[in-house]
């Protein structure tokens, strides 16, 4: 018995990862065609047609690829800032013991509240155009990324630093040459953090008066019980994410291929 659970263990690990993606479609498929027909959640779940028909219906009104494209330059705004200011943060965190001190109580008691608790604040420091849209972002993506990338900084190998200055290597050597190459694998990990928390705080930011972009549209769906609409931006949010994942595993290849990995 145990022979035969190993080679069919063997039988199915040596099934190609597209088959099981393509399994894995065909039965979310036939799940969602299921809720959809049932009464009890017919009403939550619309059908994959009706879906279909309100992206074209968006599309036609000439409203889905704008929202799209602002929702886009929010998380792109709100994550860049958050990137600009969370790499220096995380580097003096990891670096000066002093500065650790002073800043990380701060951030560890901060980063503990949702970000959609600011927007009241936010709405009153910068009002209700695209800046508080991009700020409530910010606070998201700055708060995820900054503790990441200091874990980085902070799990340096000493053995690396005590080796270097035996070399004769001066601080600026050391911190460029060996503190932000062993950080980068964090650094990337981090950015791959801070553009989902940039995804899940959307359409938290677009309740600070948006009148364009998914979250927006997926409020304003659901206010008239529209879940056609409202899946169509779930969806979408859904698609962006995915997205940015493979961008961000491409650049992790390409920029930590020096490391040995065990797991595919």
């Amino acid at each position: 018995m145990e022979v035969k659970q190993k080679g069919f263990a063997k039988k199915l690990s040596d099934i190609p990862n597209l088959a099981w993606l393509l399994l894995s479609l065909v039965l979310a498929f036939a799940l969602w065609n299921l809720l959809a027909v049932m009464p009890q959640t017919s009403l939550v779940f619309a059908s994959p047609g009706q879906i279909v028909q309100a992206f074209f219906k968006e599309v036609n009104m000439g409203v889905m690829w704008e929202n799209i494209g602002i929702s886009l330059f929010r998380v792109l705004a709100g994550f860049a800032l958050g990137f600009i200011f969370a790499i220096p943060v995380a580097f003096l965190m990891g670096w000066y013991k002093i500065f650790k001190n002073l800043v990380e109580p701060w951030i560890q008691f901060i980063r503990n509240i949702p970000p959609i608790a600011y927007i009241p604040l936010v709405i009153a420091g910068v009002g209700v155009d695209e800046k508080a849209k991009v700020v409530v972002i910010f606070i998201a993506t700055f708060l995820v990324m900054v503790i990441s990338i200091y874990q980085g900084v902070r799990n340096v190998d000493e053995t690396l630093i005590k080796a270097a200055r035996i070399l004769g290597a001066t601080n600026k050597d050391i911190f460029l040459k060996v503190v932000v190459p062993a950080s980068t694998p964090f650094i990337l990990v981090g950015m791959r953090l801070g553009l989902s928390a940039a995804l899940t705080t959307l359409v938290a930011a677009e309740m600070t008066g948006a009148s364009s972009g998914l979250g927006m549209m997926i409020m304003a769906a659901g206010q008239y019980f529209d879940m056609a609409v409202v899946l169509l931006g779930i969806i979408f949010i859904g698609i962006i994410g995915l997205i940015f994942e493979k961008i961000m595993k491409f650049l992790e290849r390409r920029l930590t291929g020096w490391q040995e990995t065990h797991v595919q």
